[in-house]
């Protein structure tokens, strides 16, 4: 500041001495003034070249280079400059890492103004409303999604709860439901999420469908047992009606009983630890009771006089090179003997029934049980192994069965991290196939080489 003072002042002086010096005091007067507006020309110079360069753009690389007061301005700008870059890159940032969050959420999210245009909105929110999320932007939500439902949900301006859609991609066999929930903010700003509740709802449709099978499925016998008592309690019957009536009841409670104990397996399974694979068991020993099995239920199922089931297993020999198995022998036991036990059930007498244990390359295994009963249309092969799921109600009470069975089968297997496969055609017969890996399968060298 000084400097520049003197300068202001060194620069008059050498304006009237010049002045003085050529024509004498009124020149020298007019020297000083004439100095004096060369110094503020000189200054207002330095400062509009300051001002251009804040009405430009206030590039930090286009600022000008220059000493003294107005240096020391510009060079203070420069750190404001860049201190306001800093941050807003910063925050920048940080918007733009909140925005990946979202980006990355399962849930779809959109941000609409307060006229309901969308400002902004994830991936998911788009697969889930079939948006495109460049094209629509701030395109009206209600044109884009005309659900009524929607369009009711959103004028009426209560959004304390969620409202379920159907998705773009629902078909009739596999439907999609969607939950939009509304959250306004801001002035007028609304948050909208979207989730796929598919999976809940089906969960909850199963919840529904278990509880009132199981009910009908005890309710039913238990009625009839009632109903038998009452009347052994009430009328005097001969003793071979006695013995009838109590011979149904046997068969009622004994129904009653497999359905709680399939019941109780399955919430066994459910809620205990996955089988070790220290456990070793015999392939051989295995399929051998099963077999054993099968042929007595054949013999019990076949009326005097007809053909009885041909069974075919595998050979002894293949059995033993077969080698072992982990996991639980009870449960893989329960698993196999049922698909087999379900083959000689719904075949009639007469029919084949192969069993095959075929090693596959990788070290797995391929067990498979095929029949040439009446097979099973396509439509209902993907819910078989839901709980109480019948093809045929009535035929399934004919040959004891619970509507539990395979359920209990697709546990145990999914337990020991197998798969199964189910293939059939109508009027030619089914076949269900189990894939182990190879990690639960033990080959005995002389097998391997």
């Amino acid at each position: 500041m000084l400097w520049r003072f003197s300068f202001f002042f060194a620069l008059q002086l050498a304006g009237g001495a010049l002045g003085g010096w050529l024509a004498g005091a009124w020149c020298a007067a007019l020297g000083i003034a004439l100095a004096s507006w060369a110094g503020f020309a000189w200054e207002s110079w330095r400062g509009l070249r300051v001002i251009h360069w804040l009405r430009e753009d206030g590039a930090l690389a286009r600022a000008p280079v220059l000493h003294g007061l107005w240096g020391e301005a510009v060079e203070r700008m420069r750190r404001l400059l860049r201190q306001r870059q800093q941050e807003a890159q910063a925050s920048d940032a940080r918007l733009q890492e909140f925005l990946a969050a979202l980006q990355a959420s399962p849930n779809g999210v959109l941000l609409l103004d307060a006229e309901g245009h969308i400002e902004w909105c994830n991936q998911t929110a788009a697969q889930h409303l079939g948006l495109d999320a460049e094209r629509d932007l701030m395109q009206s939500i209600g044109n884009l999604l005309r659900e009524p439902a929607f369009n009711a949900y959103y004028a009426g301006g209560d959004f304390s709860h969620d409202l379920l859609l159907p998705g773009r991609e629902s078909t009739p066999s596999h439907p999609v439901k969607l939950s939009v929930h509304l959250h306004p903010y801001g002035d007028g700003r609304k948050l909208m999420l979207s989730r796929d509740v598919t999976a809940l709802e089906q969960a909850e449709a199963m919840r529904r469908d278990f509880v009132a099978n199981v009910s009908h499925e005890i309710r039913t016998p238990l009625t009839v047992l009632v109903g038998f008592i009452e009347t052994l309690q009430t009328l005097q019957l001969p003793n071979a009606e006695r013995a009838r009536y109590l011979s149904l009841m046997a068969q009622q409670g004994a129904r009653m009983h497999s359905v709680v104990q399939d019941l109780l397996t399955l919430s066994r399974l459910e809620g205990s630890p996955l089988p070790g694979r220290g456990d070793w068991s015999s392939v051989r020993a295995l399929l051998v009771r099963c077999e054993e099995e099968a042929r007595a239920l054949s013999q019990l199922l076949t009326p005097e006089g007809s053909m009885p089931h041909r069974l075919a297993f595998p050979e002894d020999a293949q059995l033993r090179a077969a080698g072992d198995i982990a996991g639980s022998v009870p449960e893989l036991h329960s698993a196999l003997s049922n698909l087999i036990s379900n083959a000689v059930r719904y075949t009639p007498p007469g029919g084949q029934i192969t069993v095959q244990w075929q090693p596959l390359e990788g070290g797995g295994a391929r067990f498979s049980v095929r029949d040439t009963g009446p097979g099973i249309a396509p439509e209902h092969i993907p819910r078989l192994t839901e709980r109480f799921y019948r093809v045929d109600r009535s035929r399934s009470r004919e040959t004891g069965g619970t509507g539990l069975g395979l359920a209990i089968v697709k546990h145990v297997l999914q337990r020991h991290g197998a798969q199964l496969d189910i293939s059939s055609v109508l009027g030619q017969g089914s076949e269900f196939a189990v894939t182990f890996p190879a990690s639960r399968l033990r080959v005995p060298r002389a097998a391997q080489a």
